[in-house]
């Protein structure tokens, strides 16, 4: 069963009573136990949706039901015991630990006082140590990096124990290492504790390799749902995503830039080293093809062209080169 669901969702502004929709008749769902990455170009209603969705803005008409109940029904506190909410913001609060910003996800189940009572703190300690901050518990907020910071507030979301966990673009900000350690750790917390977690992310590449489901928004199409590799093999995310400046690859999921080819080579050999060898000659303008006069041959620790052997690609685009440019004289 479904946690939460639209029905002919439309999204956007109100801006002096006039409505500004981006996206329209969504339909949308949830379910208990993904992960869900919401991906897209630039100013297609990502954000607008999980403001919307979340309860932080009013759709513009449609239903939204979480646990079969109406959002707009919902007062805050009731929507604060089912959705919990990352954003991009950055925060910055003097003389806070991590302990405690991660304790404040409690506040819906504390008194006036906001008294922690021990079965508080043990979800706390919990989450702290399934965000593997617990030698960072007593440090203040200040001292952290970027990646400790978002992990302290994904810690924050999860003792909240909402069943519904939506972040906006978790990973900004973040250098690779940190990058790929949220995405591993949303999708695992995910599947270990049964809530769903809904995520906007420009990080395309790893979002088709650690969503369970992909939301591909676009201007012209809504919102198409799916199954990573579904979205890439029937040419939606291609398309989505299409620049004359790059290129998807479906066979392993990467982009390539369009450079300008002015030169055309035949290669074979090694997989690995072939996959290298084959990014450098694109970029430095030939294009790999069945036949061509230059014939390169990749082995397992050298480049061959014609008699000649190459231990490195710096030495053999020289030669590629300097060939060339005697061809041309």
């Amino acid at each position: 069963m479904s946690l939460l669901v639209t029905d002919k969702l439309s999204i956007g502004y109100i801006n002096k009573g006039n409505k500004i929709p981006v996206q329209h008749d969504l339909n949308l769902s949830i379910r208990a136990g993904e992960m869900i990455c919401l991906i897209g170009p630039n100013g297609t209603g990502k954000s607008t949706l999980l403001r919307t969705l979340s309860g932080l803005q009013p759709a513009i008409s449609g239903k939204i039901r979480i646990d079969e109940r109406e959002l707009s029904d919902l007062t805050v506190s009731e929507r604060s015991f089912l959705i919990s909410l990352v954003l991009t913001d950055r925060i910055e609060i003097d003389n806070a630990t991590v302990y405690s910003i991660v304790a404040m996800g409690r506040q819906p189940f504390s008194n006036w006082w906001g008294s922690i009572k021990a079965e508080d703190e043990l979800k706390i300690q919990e989450a702290i140590k399934m965000v593997h901050l617990e030698h960072k518990a007593g440090a203040l907020l200040s001292e952290l990096s970027d990646g400790e910071k978002q992990r302290a507030l994904i810690a924050k979301a999860f003792v909240q124990d909402t069943p519904l966990i939506m972040l906006d673009e978790p990973t900004a900000h973040l250098d690779l290492p940190n990058r790929v350690e949220i995405m591993l750790l949303l999708h695992k917390l995910a599947h270990k504790t049964g809530k769903a977690v809904l995520l906007s992310t420009h990080e395309l590449d790893m979002a088709l390799q650690a969503a369970d489901s992909i939301w591909l928004m676009t201007s012209e199409k809504g919102v198409e749902t799916g199954v990573p590799e579904d979205l890439v093999l029937n040419g939606h995310f291609n398309e989505a995503f299409f620049s004359p400046n790059y290129v998807f690859n479906p066979s392993n999921g990467n982009f390539s830039m369009n450079y300008q080819l002015h030169g055309e080579v035949q290669v074979s050999g090694d997989k690995t080293r072939l996959y290298w060898t084959l990014r450098a000659l694109a970029r430095a303008g030939y294009a790999a093809v069945e036949r061509a006069d230059c014939h390169i041959q990749v082995e397992s620790d050298h480049w061959k062209m014609g008699e000649t052997s190459f231990l490195t690609i710096s030495e053999l685009l020289h030669a590629i080169k300097t060939t060339s440019h005697h061809a041309s004289s």
